[in-house]
């Protein structure tokens, strides 16, 4: 599974070693989420082996601290199908500890040397995940929901991913090269590194499509732009989620410069339904975050008036996003994105 001479080959058969279990039960240091019901005492079936830091000089784990490639699968298979789905506790607190545990099972992947297939079916489960959860929490406060983390997270999963793209074909490369475009929309790198793959993966329909988002973006082709993303299923627009308020932003700079004048208005339904805002009211509030005058049912486009709100809230979609989500569970959402 990737081991070699060098590096430890996993035998712990279950999500967390024993060892590790009997200490942070001792230590009181189990999360809610692995307590029997009712108790104080780690269930083993509930137990995930926790994320912990690298230091110095530290030995490396003996084979019984790994886990293999099936029994990471199957942690991951688990946090994504059973944990995720906890509606009793805070959202933020269910990622926190599934953000934890995932960033464990990679670390596992990497001490073995994982690589192939093994690695990609890890990576790009958790992607799918990480996609997924930056969207619902996105108005979480950073006291709970650390963005930066969770763009630092995803783009070392994605880095990863794609370096194991280059050394053999897998069936799903082009669907998370699309992903990987549509997260860092607009970044010349991001587009420099999609257009030198190889020719079959960048002819495919989700490369195309993702690179079509990019181009109108480049180009403040706002209408082809918002026609395209109302297009994208679930996974691919939580990728983009994160650009809609820079790229309405945009938007109404370019109206606020090509319809300025003084008798002209644009009614905010149309605006509504050309940046894809889920209603009037909600296109009328974004304008008067921007300093534009809305009167009787119509935004006012002047120049002068334009100003950056700064640091924009990354609110939740009903058109563009949650109305994708369908009744499917998560895991089955992300497994049908992974097959």
């Amino acid at each position: 599974m990737g081991g070699t001479d060098e590096f430890p080959v996993g035998t712990c058969p279950g999500m967390c070693p024993l060892g590790e279990l009997a200490q942070r039960e001792r230590q009181g240091r189990l999360h809610r989420l692995e307590l029997r019901e009712g108790t104080r005492q780690g269930d083993p079936a509930r137990v995930v082996k926790e994320y912990s830091r690298p230091a110095a000089g530290k030995e490396l784990p003996q084979p019984q601290e790994l886990r293999p490639a099936p029994v990471l699968l199957a942690t991951v298979r688990y946090l994504l199908g059973q944990v995720a789905p906890q509606a009793d506790l805070p959202p933020a607190e269910v990622h926190a500890f599934i953000s934890d545990r995932l960033r464990a099972v990679r670390q596992d992947a990497t001490l073995q040397r994982l690589q192939g297939a093994p690695c990609v079916a890890l990576l790009e489960r958790s992607l799918g995940y990480l996609l997924h959860a930056g969207y619902q929490l996105c108005q979480e406060p950073p006291a709970r929901f650390d963005p930066h983390l969770h763009r630092t997270q995803l783009q070392e999963c994605f880095s990863w991913l794609r370096r194991c793209y280059r050394d053999s074909c897998h069936h799903r490369e082009p669907a998370f090269q699309a992903l990987f475009l549509l997260y860092n929309l607009g970044f010349p790198e991001a587009l420099r590194q999609v257009l030198q793959l190889p020719d079959p993966v960048r002819a495919s329909p989700e490369l195309r499509t993702a690179l079509a988002v990019n181009w109108a973006y480049l180009e403040r082709n706002w209408a082809r732009f918002f026609r395209l993303v109302q297009a994208l299923p679930y996974l691919p627009i939580c990728a983009l989620h994160r650009h809609l308020g820079p790229a309405r932003r945009l938007a109404l700079l370019t109206f606020s410069h090509g319809f300025s004048a003084r008798n002209s208005r644009c009614p905010l339904t149309w605006l509504a339904r050309l940046l894809a805002v889920d209603s009037p009211e909600e296109m009328a509030e974004l304008c008067h975050h921007h300093g534009l005058t809305v009167l009787d049912g119509a935004v006012v486009f002047q120049r002068a008036a334009f100003k950056d709100p700064g640091i924009l809230v990354h609110g939740p979609s009903q058109l563009l996003v949650d109305s994708k989500r369908g009744e499917a569970p998560l895991l089955e959402i992300i497994e049908d994105a992974c097959s």
